[in-house]
């Protein structure tokens, strides 16, 4: 179902993700062959936590199914690089992913793309005691420092799902406001989609060729379009194609998305120069308060 359909109607003074734990609730003692008793007493000691990498093919098909469930958006990110699973004994009980920006931050300066990841998803099982998702965060943030080159950690919260990031508050990242994010979105084959979705490699080609243009692939390198490798008068009829196509659509406003940073350093002395830094370059950012209000502020 559409996220838009899903949403209509819901009033309730909880963040849909906790609206969705309720509803699972039966259905996760029964799949997983727990009692109440049992989950009741359980604490996040009684958890363990892993990184996974992608060649386990079996786990992260497991991974998508759990976030197709019990994550809001139910569906897995665009383009995942680490995840991240709470265990109860072989039990997946939550699930953390990191990914690649959709855009990357300047919070340091230039360098801040080479060191910055996105905390695109996350979910826990119905079941699982009140602080597993934070400690899962912290976790994940924790593995990311000690074995990768990332440092920086950026989240967002959709007050349209009535989201205010609590867990982040919980885990003490930085509140950046609510100014992220597309204020508004055009339905396409029945979902809506932000305008990036029409400056997308797969939407220009196609376009292009259901307009006479002969398309070739070197203009082409990964997911980006090299414009300048394309005749001027071509790249301008793209373009223009392109535009046409977005005003052809139907079109809603949405609210913008809280966002949330996290800055860690593999040693104190580099944690808090890098937190140093972001105070330095965001003299308006720092120390911001969270909000408390849930709701299309």
């Amino acid at each position: 179902m559409d996220i838009v359909e899903r949403f209509k109607g819901y009033d309730n003074e909880s963040c849909w993700q906790y609206s969705i734990r309720l509803k699972n609730q039966e259905s996760d003692l029964i799949e997983t062959n727990l009692t109440e008793e049992e989950t009741k007493s359980l604490r996040v000691t009684d958890f363990t936590f892993h990184f996974i990498s992608k060649e386990d093919k079996e786990t992260v098909k497991l991974i998508k199914g759990f976030i197709e469930k019990h994550e809001w958006l139910g569906k897995m990110s665009n383009y995942p690089t680490h995840l991240f699973v709470a265990k109860y004994k072989d039990i997946i009980a939550g699930v953390v992913i990191m990914d690649m920006p959709n855009a990357f931050s300047k919070l340091l300066g230039d360098k801040t793309k080479k060191i910055e990841r996105l905390i695109s998803r996350g979910a826990c099982i119905s079941w699982s005691p009140k602080n597993l998702a934070s400690s899962l965060i912290m976790f994940s943030i924790k593995w990311m420092v000690q074995n990768t080159r990332y440092r920086v950690f950026t989240a967002y919260s959709d007050p349209e799902a009535k989201e205010l990031g609590t867990i982040y508050q919980a885990c003490n990242f930085h509140y950046l406001g609510q100014n992220s994010g597309a204020s508004k979105q055009y339905k396409v084959d029945g979902k809506w989609v932000s305008d990036r979705y029409f400056r997308s490699r797969s939407v220009y080609k196609r376009i292009s060729i259901n307009n006479g243009i002969k398309w070739d692939d070197s203009w082409v390198d990964g997911d980006k379009i090299l414009f300048d490798k394309i005749d001027p008068g071509i790249a301008l009829e793209i373009r223009n194609l392109s535009k046409q196509y977005i005003q052809s659509c139907e079109v809603r406003t949405i609210p913008k998305k809280h966002k949330y940073v996290y800055i860690l350093g593999q040693s104190k002395k580099e944690t808090k120069s890098l937190n140093d830094e972001f105070k330095t370059l965001n003299p308006k950012l720092y120390k911001l308060p969270y909000p408390k209000e849930r709701g299309k502020h």
